[in-house]
């Protein structure tokens, strides 16, 4: 089985959250700050579209007795760009690319656990159409095309419009 990755993923080892996080599942659901939450009950997927959020949530799960990193390699925790894949090395999971339904045009990135089958598993609500696998922008952090105009923040989104084509364009923020 397979979770999403969209934006930078922060994949997590279920049967660490069981062993490990306070509380199991039902808290780690309830830390998680936006809607990106999806499990194939092998790993979980949490979505950041910066690395600040992502720093964050990391540094929440640490806290809470998960380890990131040891010895330089992911342990219970490990973050994947959907450009680029893993962060760090990990010997438990691996990412790839793989196509929605047979459709040769909807490609999405994806991690598993190794051995694991493919089928995947998306958050609720997620399609295709609105997602970062559609249209993905990359910006580095701290800084805003020439091409983007900022309009507001609204419900933990800033709000800017894509000057070249008049849409806006959406940055989810879990962290001010």
């Amino acid at each position: 089985m397979a979770v999403l990755v969209e934006g930078i993923s922060v994949i997590v080892q279920v049967s660490a959250i069981h062993e490990q996080f306070p509380e199991g599942w039902p808290s780690f659901r309830d830390a998680v700050p936006n809607s990106t939450l999806c499990s194939d009950n092998e790993i979980a997927r949490v979505g950041f579209m910066t690395p600040d959020d992502t720093k964050e949530f990391v540094e929440r799960l640490e806290k809470s007795g998960l380890l990131y990193l040891v010895g330089g390699c992911a342990r219970d925790i490990v973050v994947a760009d959907q450009q680029r894949g893993f962060g760090s090395p990990c010997d438990w999971a691996e990412f790839g690319r793989i196509y929605l339904d047979g459709n040769q045009r909807q490609q999405v990135a994806a991690c598993r656990m190794i051995g694991s089958t493919q089928q995947l598993f998306l958050p609720d609500g997620w399609t295709y159409d609105d997602s970062l696998s559609s249209g993905f922008l990359f910006v580095p952090d701290g800084w805003v095309p020439e091409f983007m105009d900022f309009l507001r923040h609204e419900n933990g989104l800033e709000v800017y419009r894509d000057l070249r084509t008049g849409k806006e364009v959406h940055v989810g923020r879990t962290t001010s």
